[in-house]
This record gives structure tokens, C-alpha cells and sequence, in this order.
């Protein structure tokens, strides 16, 4: 994926990203140099995800959410359900 660093110095994490990783504004990152490359590590880590399970009862599969989760997108809900059987 491509951004553009501002004339403030800023950068832009495209959305695919931030969602993937969990990031929510105002993350706190560290910023690290590897050779000729930038390195973005989070210093929270991202909140927990959807889990499948199975309903014991119906046998059915469902997704298992915790209140600390970020609500979902239409992308991750499409992706989750790519999982399913």
C-alpha cells in the first residue's frame, strides 16, 4: 500500500491497516530503523478479536465477542464469514 508523508512530517496508515492491526486514534507507536526501512510497532496491543465457536446446542457456528472488541467492519465481517464452512 502506498501514502505520502506530509509536509508536517505525518503519515497516513490506510484504513485496511489500522483495522487489521487493531489501531484506533490517538495509537501510541514506536518508530524503529532496520537498515533502509521503517519499522511501526504498537506499544498497546490490539484489542481482542471475534473467536468462531460453536453453538453447543443449535451446532450451528457463531462469533464469540468480547466487550473490549472495536465494532466490525463490513470487511472484517466478510472476512470472518470466509471462515466459516
Amino acid at each position: 500500500m502506498k501514502t505520502t508523508l506530509s509536509s508536517k512530517g505525518q503519515v497516513v496508515l490506510p484504513v485496511a491497516i489500522r483495522q487489521r492491526m487493531g489501531l484506533l486514534p490517538g495509537a501510541e507507536m514506536n518508530i524503529n530503523i532496520e537498515g533502509n526501512r521503517l519499522v511501526l510497532v504498537p506499544l498497546q496491543s490490539a484489542p481482542p478479536k471475534c473467536k468462531q465457536s460453536t453453538n453447543p446446542l443449535s451446532g450451528l457456528p457463531t462469533l464469540e465477542v468480547h466487550d473490549s472488541c472495536s465494532p466490525l467492519t463490513s470487511s472484517q465481517v466478510k472476512e470472518l464469514l470466509a471462515d466459516f464452512p
